[in-house]
């Protein structure tokens, strides 16, 4: 089907999802239409949270479920947004996304208190200010974490590594005493190897604890080809067939999930949502299972993680803005995100949730993710605006050459330098 019929379809059905929902009360304020997760827990919060914003302001709200697919949910909210439409206000946008739709949204600084924005982490708030524009509001949270088997580290006398030299040696060392003891299939570390976005963000995990920035700077140069850059991918592409399986170059989230939760690895690079799941009733490593933050590249090096989430944003086109912006303002407030944190399992933008004593009962995760936080890291999307996709593109493509053999690191990283070059020249015409 071409894209343009598919997205067709699916604005219609938009439209249909909206106009199915409950009509709002005759004597309603004010009627705000949100698009927010049709998934499963999250559709059943956003729905819960906006509904209790409603009550308490004498509004109403309508919901647009969203497709399943992050590509085709930006397509469509693309092609809604470029048509000029005004029938969603409040959008639920990927931390990547900013800068590809920013222009279509309101400045939230112009309708909330400027004290609200100051209370989420100072990195989202960078990934949602697009030329001086605060076009979203964070909403939840992702980071990239090092999940590690605390039995296989108690059995063998070895620490929790905090540098990839020190993960690098204690992941040969249990892998070659477990395949000694019989599992000849145990591996030493899993990550996200496809060429896919999951690439972009451990390649940028990886050059930034090294010290090789992030990719493009804060003012838009081209940063990533330097020596610590080199290094970082050079270390990573000799994991592959040692520590790591050869197979990782098609892995995603969940073929690591999946290698690690069946007791099959040491460590794992993935994100939040994994610790419910290799903590489930079904997994044979309940209960076995760390989180800490991701390793340093070295004694001078950082503990990078990189951000994922969503956010919220308001069509600028919205008939009602203020209503909208507040609908959003109460969504992302602390209490919300307290309740959907504990619900949901949704992790806060808000540190000081982080210190929150019922919500680290509830999540323990809470309190590991937290000594995370200060190595929180944005991928290059603002810089780069609509031209990120092409830009993260480039670089899973040329890291994942790196990664299977086919080129050298610093080959690589220089032919990368060039196009992204190309891009930023594209983006200043």
């Amino acid at each position: 089907m071409p894209l343009d019929t598919g997205i067709r379809r699916l604005a219609a059905a938009a439209a249909l999802l909206a106009g199915a929902a409950a009509a709002p009360p005759a004597a309603a304020q004010t009627t705000v239409t949100i698009a927010c997760s049709a998934l499963g827990i999250g559709h059943q919060l956003c729905r819960e949270g906006a509904e209790a914003w409603a009550q308490e302001t004498g509004n109403a709200v309508r919901f647009v479920a969203t497709p399943k697919s992050a590509t085709d949910q930006l397509a469509l909210y693309q092609q809604l947004l470029a048509a000029g439409s005004a029938d969603i206000d409040v959008f639920q946008i990927d931390v990547v996304w900013p800068g590809i739709l920013g222009d279509h949204f309101l400045d939230l600084a112009d309708h909330i208190d400027p004290a609200a924005a100051g209370e989420h982490l100072p990195v989202l708030v960078e990934t949602a200010t697009v030329d001086g524009r605060l076009v979203a509001l964070p909403w939840f949270i992702d980071m990239g974490l090092l999940y590690y088997r605390e039995d296989l580290l108690r059995r063998h006398g070895r620490p929790v590594p905090t540098t990839w030299a020190d993960l690098e040696q204690t992941a040969r060392l249990i892998r070659d005493a477990e395949r000694a003891a019989g599992n000849d299939r145990m591996w030493g570390y899993v990550w996200q190897g496809r060429a896919y976005e999951g690439l972009t963000v451990n390649a940028l995990e990886w050059i930034d604890s090294f010290g090789g920035g992030t990719i493009v700077g804060d003012d838009g140069a081209v940063t990533v080809n330097n020596p610590q850059a080199v290094e970082a991918l050079a270390t990573a592409a000799g994991w592959v067939g040692t520590i790591t399986p050869q197979g990782v170059l098609n892995y995603t989230e969940e073929e690591a999930r999946g290698a690690f939760q069946s007791g099959n690895a040491v460590f794992m690079r993935n994100w939040p949502y994994a610790w419910p799941l290799v903590n489930g009733s079904d997994s044979p490593v309940k209960g076995m299972v760390g989180v800490a933050p991701l390793p340093r590249g070295g004694t001078d090096g950082k503990h990078t993680g990189a951000l994922g989430g969503q956010m919220l944003a308001v069509n600028r086109m919205s008939a009602v803005p203020d209503a909208a912006a507040d609908l959003v303002r109460h969504l992302t407030g602390a209490q919300e995100q307290k309740r959907r944190a504990m619900r949901g399992g949704y992790n806060p933008t808000r540190p000081a949730l982080y210190e929150d004593a019922d919500l680290i009962a509830v999540n323990p995760v809470v309190a590991d993710l937290a000594g995370a936080l200060p190595g929180a890291v944005a991928r290059p999307s603002r810089q780069a605006g609509q031209l990120y996709n092409q830009l993260s593109a480039e670089l899973y493509q040329a890291v994942h050459r790196v990664l299977s053999g086919s080129a050298e690191a610093a080959d690589a990283l220089a032919g990368l330098e060039r196009s992204l070059e190309r891009l930023n020249r594209r983006s200043r015409r």
